[in-house]
């Protein structure tokens, strides 16, 4: 079983996000059986981390206070992650990231998905779940720190490029947001990730095994 998570209670506010990222994670470990080690990057509050069952669990992000959000278990890294710093070659069964790689430019995103490629073991997998610009153009450029627009057309080419076989990539997987209208009821966000209608979702997952 996963650790309970450490913020629940404390945070009131962030209460409601671990019943949805607790679903997200069994959603994304079936993509994943077997992944003993496991790395997020960009883990902010430590939502996914937190939930993952795994023998070996670390986690990047460059925010300091971030640290206190981490479970039990989980090795939270404070820094930046180009390079994956720490992480020896093919030690890694699985590397996730959620909301990331629009944060950066085509070749600095080709550059971190190389570093993913070099910890991963031989098909060990990449999973994405990433804001679809042909989804939500209207809103994809709110965030002002999003630099590069990827949707399902320009994702899987380049996975393809670093190293990378796609196996499943769904245009629309969850809303836009935390803000969106996600069911917040665990029950209730477990069936709309396995409904084949998702209304609203403007949020693609991408899957590829290192070749």
């Amino acid at each position: 079983m996963s650790e309970p998570n450490p913020y629940v209670g404390a945070y009131p506010w962030l209460d409601g996000r671990a019943g949805i990222w607790r679903e997200i994670a069994r959603y994304v470990r079936q993509d994943a059986p077997g992944a003993e080690a496991v790395l997020e990057l960009g883990a902010g509050y430590c939502d996914f981390i937190n939930h993952v069952v795994a023998k070996t669990r670390v986690a990047f992000d460059l925010n300091p206070e971030m640290a206190r959000f981490a479970a039990p278990g989980v090795e939270l890294r404070v820094g930046d992650c180009r390079g994956l710093p720490g992480i020896a070659d093919g030690a890694m069964d699985l590397v996730f990231a959620s909301n990331f790689l629009e944060h950066f430019t085509v070749e600095e995103a080709s550059g971190l998905l190389r570093d993913v490629h070099r910890v991963l073991r031989p098909a060990g997998r990449v999973i994405l779940i990433q804001p679809n610009y042909r989804r939500r153009p209207d809103h994809y450029w709110d965030d002002p720190t999003h630099k590069t627009a990827f949707h399902h057309g320009n994702l899987p080419p380049l996975l393809e490029r670093n190293g990378f076989r796609v196996l499943r990539m769904l245009p629309g997987l969850l809303p836009f947001s935390m803000k969106s209208r996600l069911p917040k009821i665990p029950l209730l966000v477990r069936w709309y990730l396995r409904s084949p209608l998702r209304p609203l979702a403007a949020q693609m997952y991408a899957v590829a095994e290192r070749v």
